[in-house]
């Protein structure tokens, strides 16, 4: 009887095991609970909190769950992007899990080395969040409402399935 209890034990152990390394991002990280962002108002990221391992900021922009991703890329430079896919984003799992070094599609399953984001468009990639779009300082990287607003569209069927 005790033999049978150590394994069971050990079966719900490795079992949650498991079902930790297979939550959302597993190999990514989250600094913050969904924050909402509201007219007038800005997502402020801290550069010291940006790694080569991706990093997601969730939010709400007027009732839409988004979240904004960032990560450091190779050559050090600080890279961010909408979390969802631009080939991907309606169909509800089109949204990024870091895998290794890279960013994979829940969707698709492409493959988007660190490297790419913030500077490929229009495939299966992060919705980038260029220069134009955002204020970097050597503090933090602000994206203002209005911008996170326009976004909003993207983000309808946003991991709802």
């Amino acid at each position: 009887m005790k033999k049978k209890t150590a394994i069971l034990t050990a079966l719900v152990a490795l079992l949650a095991l498991v079902l930790t390394a297979c939550g959302d991002n597993a190999n990514s990280k989250t600094t913050q609970p969904a924050q909402v962002i509201a007219a007038g108002e800005s997502l402020t990221i801290p550069t010291a909190s940006v790694s080569d391992t991706a990093t997601f900021y969730p939010i709400t922009v007027e009732g839409t769950r988004m979240e904004v991703l960032a990560v450091k890329a190779p050559d050090g430079t600080i890279r961010t992007a909408f979390n969802t896919c631009q080939v991907c984003y309606s169909s509800g799992q089109g949204y990024y899990k870091q895998v290794g070094s890279v960013l994979q599609c829940q969707n698709c399953k492409n493959q988007f080395p660190m490297s790419a984001v913030e500077v490929e468009s229009g495939g299966c990639n992060p919705y980038p969040i260029f220069a134009k779009d955002k204020t970097v300082t050597d503090d933090s990287i602000r994206i203002d409402y209005d911008f996170l607003l326009q976004a909003k569209a993207i983000f309808a069927n946003w991991k709802k399935f």
